[in-house]
């Protein structure tokens, strides 16, 4: 029944699966990548993004659009990533957690990456449930254990591919969004009141809960690992111009899926605003309150149908990618692999336990509230799987020039820092009341643990990919070896002029000796000498002592004796600061090469005249020719 994983694929029965590089032209080459991102968005329609979209539209009207706006483009950056990651590495947000954290550290981000699966898992089967109970008025308890025979659905599509999944998920989502345009097309909201909702404003507490659940609902932890693995069905050209394709498409099919979402979802948002919360109804906050008071408010039998429908076309669509989206987790973290109706069986067990338990205690009233507390943890799971991807697509190590740019980077870290702060606050709020209330001690001090352990982890997870890098680079400085040359490239271009630095010492003989050893008379030799007297030091080229004036015939000799040899000869002289004044007269003649001596001082000189060299070495791009010359003058 249980087996370890040995392929090192993601979903690795249907890996490559899709053939992107067969010829095609047109429309026929784009919808070879279309299908991924349909799958990740149904999880940004699913009934938990009812629930809060529902109860944002009743209490707050049109208000909370804008956080639908936000969390969808939010959304759209990260799924991208999600995707680039994919492509690029051929590896799944789990498998790169796995190669890079550490085993304690990955144990923790598996165990939140299932319960944001159990999460949402959690509000596709309450959601299917309502939807049953809507439509045919069966209990929810019943409708809720029902849920459990979608699992045989799950295999029987699987047998058939991932295409045929995907068409499938797609028509469900076409169901969804007909249903809601038919409803927005009856409720008719003022369009006025809509384009004031896209307008940030400040959120009270209460609307700050429901913010957060919209956030999670919308932007789903595991649809970043979900997204990275499926982009992987597509078997694409391992060259630039095939990467660079797959990744353009890709975005192209992750824009047009999460914005038919957006839409989705605002109309749900609108539709609450303009018929419940406009006519007073702001205490509608069950799906089940939505669905009887459509018909009287908007004067059709016909709505209450498509809401129902659509509502179980959303989980039914949903669960699907959960199922896939566990099998992924479970695969990339600890290399194991379980029979898939198993592996689906557990997480709708998982659901459906605490799903029961708070119908079976607290009756159906308390299902919404559910409903929007899986979304809430969902949104607190979020920085867990933001972060980590971030980190990977911007190595540019692991992804070479298919890293993200700076701009891209920065929006990415804002959009994680957002989601970080909103949850934060949240989490934060939440603690005060605890601390502040009548509680038992034991249970303050489990929220403590609790809150320490994220903590830890959240600094583990955000800061050691930086602490590797950097010990990386360091462990690179300080290699005693670096990688054997392979010789392949041992040519060099001519030398055309060579300089000698000059001191008119007894040492020049032997440095110009050197530099016609290497260039012979097929180049130009440019001696140079700084001029070192107070006079120099100070009025520069303007200088005219005795000492200057002998230096500038010293030089002109050297050349004149050269030239008599048939050498060719420049002379440059300089003044004031010996390293500045070599390094310009280099650039300045445009030399290949420049020899100059190294005196054999000791003490005080020794010091001067080799920092000298160090100097002009560290300010130079040419090659450096030292020569070890006697220092005696």
């Amino acid at each position: 029944m249980r087996q370890h994983y040995h392929s090192d694929h993601s979903l690795s029965d249907v890996h490559e699966t899709v053939d992107t590089t067969a010829p095609r032209k047109g429309w026929r080459r784009i919808l070879a990548y279309i299908g991924p991102a349909y799958l990740v968005s149904v999880g940004y329609m699913d009934p938990g993004n009812w629930a809060t979209d529902l109860q944002g539209g009743a209490r707050f009207g049109y208000q909370l659009i804008w956080v639908l706006l936000m969390s969808n483009l939010m959304a759209l950056l990260l799924q991208s990533l999600s995707a680039r990651l994919g492509i690029v590495r051929r590896r799944d947000l789990a498998q790169a957690n796995r190669e890079t954290y550490p085993p304690l550290v990955n144990f923790c981000l598996y165990v939140l990456a299932e319960l944001a699966i159990a999460a949402c898992d959690l509000a596709e089967v309450l959601g299917m449930a309502i939807g049953i109970h809507l439509l045919t008025g069966l209990p929810l308890m019943w409708g809720t254990i029902i849920t459990v025979l979608d699992t045989f659905l799950f295999l029987i599509l699987q047998r058939y591919g991932i295409r045929k999944m995907e068409a499938f998920i797609i028509a469900l989502v076409a169901i969804i969004g007909f249903s809601f345009l038919v409803e927005i097309l009856l409720a008719k909201p003022s369009m006025g009141e809509v384009v004031k909702g896209f307008v940030p404003t400040r959120l009270n507490h209460q609307a700050l809960y429901i913010a957060v659940g919209i956030i999670g609902a919308t932007v789903m932890p595991h649809n970043l690992y979900l997204h990275s693995a499926l982009v992987q069905t597509r078997k694409i050209s391992n060259d630039d111009k095939g990467i660079r394709r797959a990744i353009k498409y890709n975005i192209i099919d992750s824009t047009i899926a999460l914005n038919a979402a957006f839409l989705v979802n605002a109309a749900i948002l609108v539709l609450a605003a303009s018929v419940f919360f406009t006519t007073g109804n702001t205490g509608v906050a069950q799906i089940q309150d939505a669905h009887k008071l459509l018909e009287p408010l908007l004067g059709s039998k016909l709505a209450p149908l498509l809401f129902a429908v659509a509502l179980i076309a959303a989980g039914q669509s949903s669960t699907l990618t959960g199922t896939l989206a566990g099998q992924i987790v479970m695969e990339g973290y600890l290399q194991l692999r379980i029979n898939p109706w198993l592996r689906r069986f557990l997480t709708r067990l998982i659901a459906i336990v605490p799903a029961v338990l708070v119908i079976a205690l607290y009756g159906e009233a308390k299902v919404d509230d559910l409903l929007v507390l899986s979304q809430v943890i969902l949104s607190l799971q979020l920085g867990f799987a933001v972060i980590p991807l971030i980190h990977f697509v911007s190595d540019k190590q692991s992804m070479g020039k298919y890293a993200i740019r700076p701009h891209v980077k920065l929006l990415s870290w804002i959009v994680a820092a957002i989601l970080v702060f909103l949850n934060v606050k949240l989490v934060g709020e939440e603690a005060v009341k605890v601390y502040g209330s009548d509680a038992e001690w034991y249970w303050k001090s489990l929220l403590t643990l609790a809150l320490l352990v994220f903590i830890w982890l959240f600094l583990m997870m955000t800061f050691l990919p930086l602490m590797k890098k950097r010990i990386l680079r360091r462990k690179k400085q300080n290699t005693l070896h670096a990688d054997v040359a392979l010789l392949e490239n041992l040519s060099v271009a001519p030398v055309q002029k060579i300089a000698v630095a000059l001191d008119f010492s007894r040492s020049d003989e032997k440095l110009i000796a050197h530099a016609l050893s290497q260039g012979r008379k097929e180049v130009t030799y440019v001696l140079l000498h700084v001029v070192e007297s107070v006079s120099a030091r100070y009025l520069g080229d303007a200088s005219d002592d005795d000492e200057t004036r002998q230096d500038k015939q010293r030089i002109r000799e050297y050349a004149q004796l050269l030239e008599k040899k048939g050498y060719r000869t420049e002379t440059l002289i300089g003044y004031q600061s010996r390293v500045k004044e070599i390094v310009r007269m280099v650039e300045e003649s445009h030399a290949d090469l420049l020899i100059m001596g190294a005196h054999r001082h000791s003490g005080l000189k020794d010091y001067i005249f080799g920092e000298t060299i160090e100097d002009v070495r560290h300010q130079l791009k040419i090659p450096l020719l030292i020569v070890s010359v006697d220092g005696r003058e």
